[in-house]
């Protein structure tokens, strides 16, 4: 598989969140991603949701926001004179549910200022009821909820509240890291289940400008197991058609026939 990715959940900007701390931690993401092959990218920071609806916080925040994103395309122009190709960045959020209809109508809430919104619910759980009423909301509003990293949920004890996202009209994010346990036992088996199911659509890096950002370790395990068509889908192909603005392809689920090994223990040498 010719590595040339899109990675549309990261976080790049340096000083605005957990992210990327200063300008040096910014250039050497880049650097990383460059490396595993990802040549388009949105960055992503932490949003809180309920400031779309406060304008005075909203203004300060986004402030904040586009100034380092001023620094970060500095930063893209040195990768490109240094290297001979530029990396294409753009930006969006990633939006705190912390209200059930958060109002996405600046561009730069949304990802690449497309009809693509990336959200997340607060403290990685599920609203106990209702969960999937802010997707219904944020479609009807007419933009496409992409839920981040389901698999990490800790209160997601099956796949009916994702099949409740995906008939409100979300679409599914996975960590790369999640299938190789980087976040915790729990979050890895929720990864395998759903990539077994064909329920995600992207998988993307929620990198947060530390170590490696897991794409191409994903991509190598997938293609060894012999799901390769899987692994551009998720990386390559569906990511960068979001980046265009067009819906995503069907993903084959990412399973073998009963009685074989399981796909995850073959990825994984076991």
């Amino acid at each position: 598989m010719t590595a040339d990715y899109t990675d549309f959940h990261n976080h790049l900007i340096p000083g605005v969140d957990d992210g990327a701390q200063d300008a040096e931690f910014s250039a050497g993401a880049l650097g990383a991603f460059r490396r595993e092959g990802v040549r388009q990218l949105i960055t992503t920071p932490h949003f809180d949701g309920a400031l779309t609806q406060q304008p005075e916080r909203l203004a300060t925040r986004l402030a904040e926001l586009d100034a380092g994103w001023d620094v970060l395309c500095g930063l893209v122009a040195a990768d490109a004179e240094l290297n001979g190709r530029a990396l294409r960045v753009e930006r969006g959020v990633e939006l705190m549910l912390n209200v059930p209809d958060p109002d996405c109508s600046d561009a730069r809430v949304r990802l690449a200022g497309t009809h693509f919104v990336l959200v997340e619910f607060p403290g990685l759980q599920l609203p106990p009821v209702n969960a999937a009423m802010a997707m219904g909301f944020i479609r009807k509003a007419g933009w496409i909820p992409v839920l981040a990293h389901p698999e990490r949920y800790r209160n997601l004890e099956s796949l009916a509240p994702l099949w409740e996202f995906l008939t409100a009209g979300a679409l599914l994010q996975v960590n790369a890291g999640s299938l190789f346990g980087d976040y915790g036992s729990t979050a890895q088996s929720r990864a395998q289940e759903i990539l077994a199911h064909g329920l995600a659509s992207y998988v993307c890096s929620d990198y947060h400008a530390r170590g490696e950002p897991g794409s191409a370790r994903f991509a190598r395990a997938l293609g060894e197991a012999g799901f390769a068509e899987q692994a551009e889908l998720l990386l390559g192909e569906n990511p960068g058609r979001l980046l265009a603005d067009e819906a995503p392809l069907p993903v084959p689920p990412v399973t073998t026939q009963p009685h074989h090994v399981p796909w995850w223990r073959k990825m994984l040498g076991n």
